[in-house]
């Protein structure tokens, strides 16, 4: 598929310098552009458009319906803020139930727990799948031939509404809510209620929540608002992906009482994820859980004067490109 295909791919008449640009609109009044070098791959669903391209600043990028996804430079930052956490803030954890993750990158970092004895993956888009697994190994980097994986092509609610398997973490890796697209139903108090039943005692569900920017933070807020009325314990962090040229958002929930990454110290981080972990994390070290954890003030402000639940009768629509 050719690059003039896409109508966010700018060339340089548009104003821009020479040369092909991806343009993320986050208003009418700000972007965010890579300069493209080429188009590699191409996969367009009845769920979903996505592009791997590469870029001058980060290398191989997947782009999905005009939202960067991840790039292979810092892929590793979304992926590990995603993972870790849970994997050390639970107390022994060994079974996982990841939603969406088409990429592969989220089960891999599940898979580097040492023990982890499964990982149910469920993604609705056979063909994103087959296309990560051929065109995305320096993401999935074999996730997908662990035999403790396994990959189930559905809908990502069909393991929570009809499954009566229970896991020590659920993980949302999930695309944005958009009108008429495939998630927007997985983000509503009824389904989280109805999650919560799949997860083992002591379990923790873990969901990527939106953007961190004040312009767009209505998400997380609406988000953690909802997901307090499911959870005892509900912490908001975030970190910087500079492809996203944004903080992004994630909330840690359980009704465990032992659960408090406030009172986490890096030092213990650490041993623990020496004990649990395969690898050393590329950026989920001890410090950086620690500084993910200390939210700023308009981040808490802004989650006090939330008034939005998100249900079926009034879901919440969301993207990050305005363009």
């Amino acid at each position: 598929m050719k690059a003039g295909t896409f109508s966010w791919i700018r060339d340089s008449r548009d104003g821009l310098p020479a040369g092909r640009w991806f343009v993320e609109f986050f208003s009418a009044g700000e972007m965010h552009a890579h300069r493209l070098r080429k188009v590699l791959a191409s996969s367009s669903t009845a769920f979903q458009d996505a592009v791997l391209v590469r870029s001058d600043a980060f290398g191989k990028m997947l782009i999905i319906d005009s939202e960067t996804q991840s790039s292979e430079k810092d892929e590793f930052i979304y992926h590990e803020a995603l993972a870790v956490p849970p994997l050390l803030f639970h107390p022994d954890p060994g079974s996982v139930l990841i939603m969406g993750g088409g990429e592969g990158a989220t089960a891999r970092e599940f898979l580097r727990g040492r023990g982890i004895r499964s990982v149910v993956m469920a993604d609705i888009d056979h063909k994103v799948l087959r296309f990560a697994r051929k065109h995305m190994a320096s993401w999935h980097r074999g996730a997908f031939d662990d035999p403790r994986l396994r990959l189930l092509v559905q809908d990502a609610r069909l393991p929570v509404l009809r499954s009566r398997l229970r896991f020590d973490i659920v993980c949302a890796d999930l695309p944005s809510p958009i009108e008429g697209g495939p998630a927007f139903r997985l983000y509503t108090l009824e389904f989280y209620r109805r999650l919560k039943e799949r997860l083992a005692p002591g379990g923790l569900f873990v969901t990527q929540a939106g953007p961190g920017l004040p312009s767009q933070f209505g998400l997380h807020a609406a988000l953690a608002a909802t997901l307090r009325r499911v959870f005892r314990r509900v912490f908001s962090y975030s970190a910087f992906i500079p492809s996203y040229d944004m903080p992004w958002t994630f909330l840690l929930c359980s009704d465990s009482a032992g659960l408090d990454p406030l009172r986490a110290c890096a030092g213990e981080l650490d041993r623990r994820a020496a004990r649990r972990l395969t690898g050393r994390p590329l950026f989920a070290d001890g410090q950086a859980i620690e500084g993910m954890f200390r939210t700023p003030v308009h981040y808490r402000e802004a989650m006090k004067k939330n008034r939005r639940i998100i249900t079926e009768r009034s879901p919440m629509y969301f993207t990050t490109s305005q363009g």
